[in-house]
């Protein structure tokens, strides 16, 4: 075997010093550095990754990095080569089971990592899923479509109008449910235009995906997968939703309506929250157990509406102090035919921006406004910023979320260019996108450190 067969991806510094100890990739070993004695697997080098660390991966599952400048010792214990090759087997079908099809956007929910390039390949053939969650297969008869393998940042009108055509197909030959594998940075965005594109589905639409991939211990994927593909199969509620942890821990999964729905951490697992509402219900692997009874029920018709369309003239500013008038009068220049404002407190930008607001009206630029702190409403009676906004065309959205303010507004417009109709639409809820009011038990910041909120967590948390 030649040495860079031996040595994947190791070169310079650390490739000499795994020489020195004989130590190739696979090698089983105990590595002693100045501070520490670590037991684990030399793992390859991604080919873009640097000299100056060896990476092991540990007893634990998860891997780590040592500088090769800190490494005092290496005792080699063996040699185990990994290949992470997730099993693939047929996937079992039961007439008796639902059928459930599960549409991939590029989002992992089951991966092994090429340790050549670094990166995480998705499984996504029901025979792969089957391999890396059998319990699939005791909840439905699976099958398994890539529609895009994208960054979920990249998802956007082009991706939404097919993935929305591709479940109306779904629909009409008779699915069970449907899921949707989705990257989780943009999930809320993709869920709200599903509710605005696909309305009156007569089964589930689960959108799920996951924050740590199915190559670590603590990944959320198999479980995400099985709370989705369960809810998809067995659920009552026919709406889109979102579904992924409750807690941080792996004891349920919440189902959130898909406009209502926002990530709200960049690495908890329990990163979804309904915000403005109390989410539909708690999935485990035994029950789902609904919240609310305000939902929309299974049937067993194939009837619904198919709106596919989106125009992408539009924005979102979120506004700060000492804005300038310029970012709304570029955006009017460059054609664009709405614009969602996140405002401050009640739905208010500072007196500058007045006369800016004012070219875009005349200009017959629909101007929508939200609020930044996302609970709560726009609320511009008032007082005087708000009732002057109102008059220079800005329309307030109630509880409406900026980024569903944002893909409903671009939906809009992509239907009618009349802006009277477009004013129409956004102020009629069609998929609880705006409330009558907020529920005295959904707003809850448990603050760290407050005397009674210690207390309270000590009590609930396992």
């Amino acid at each position: 075997m030649d040495e860079k067969e031996l040595y994947k991806g190791y070169r310079g510094n650390t490739l000499n010093l795994l020489k020195q100890h004989n130590a190739p990739v696979w090698s089983e070993v105990e590595l002693t550095t100045s501070t520490a004695t670590f037991y684990g697997l030399i793992l390859p080098r991604s080919e873009q990754a640097d000299d100056l660390h060896i990476v092991l991966k540990m007893k634990t599952g998860y891997n780590i990095g040592i500088r090769y400048d800190k490494v005092k010792k290496i005792i080699i214990h063996g040699r185990k080569e990994a290949h992470y090759k997730i099993p693939e087997k047929e996937f079992p079908y039961s007439p008796k089971k639902p059928r459930v099809k599960l549409f991939g956007t590029g989002g992992t929910i089951a991966s092994r990592l090429d340790y050549r390039t670094g990166a995480v390949i998705p499984a996504f053939s029901p025979g792969e899923l089957y391999g890396s969650v059998p319990e699939l297969a005791d909840i439905c008869n699976l099958e398994t479509e890539k529609l895009y393998g994208v960054f979920s940042e990249n998802m956007g009108p082009e991706q939404w109008i097919g993935t929305a055509k591709a479940i109306a197909e779904e629909i009409e030959k008779g699915v069970d449910g449907i899921v949707i594998g989705h990257g989780t940075d943009t999930m809320h965005h993709t869920a709200a235009i599903l509710s605005f594109m696909i309305q009156n589905s007569p089964v589930p639409i689960v959108m799920v995906g996951s924050q740590r991939s199915s190559d670590r211990p603590s990944s959320d994927a198999a479980l995400n997968l099985i709370h989705s593909v369960k809810t998809a199969a067995e659920s009552n509620i026919a709406e889109v939703m979102v579904c992924m942890f409750g807690p941080t821990s792996d004891v349920y999964g919440l189902l959130h309506r898909g406009t209502r729905v926002r990530k709200m951490h960049s690495s908890y697992r329990s990163t979804f929250r309904t915000i403005g509402d109390i989410p539909i219900a708690m999935v485990n692997r035994e029950v789902i157990r609904p919240l609310r009874n305000d939902y929309k029920k299974r049937r067993n018709d194939k009837t619904f509406k198919l709106f596919p369309f989106f125009d992408d003239r539009v924005a979102i500013v979120y506004y700060y102090p000492n804005m300038k008038p310029d970012m709304i009068d570029s955006l009017v220049e460059k054609g664009y035919k709405g614009i969602v404002i996140a405002g401050t407190g009640l739905g208010h930008v500072n007196k500058p921006l007045y006369p800016a607001l004012g070219r875009a009206k005349d200009a017959g630029v629909a101007v929508y406004m939200t609020v930044q702190t996302l609970w709560g409403y726009a609320q511009m009676y008032v007082y005087d910023t708000g009732r002057d906004l109102m008059e220079l065309g800005c329309i307030p959205l109630a509880n409406m979320l900026p980024e569903v303010a944002y893909v409903k507004l671009g939906w809009a417009l992509g239907m009618t260019t009349d802006i009277d109709e477009v004013k129409e639409i956004m102020l009629t809820p069609i998929a609880g996108e705006m409330t009558d009011r907020e529920p005295s038990n959904g707003y809850l910041i448990l603050q760290g450190g407050i005397p009674e909120v210690e207390e309270f967590i000590s009590k609930v948390k396992k």
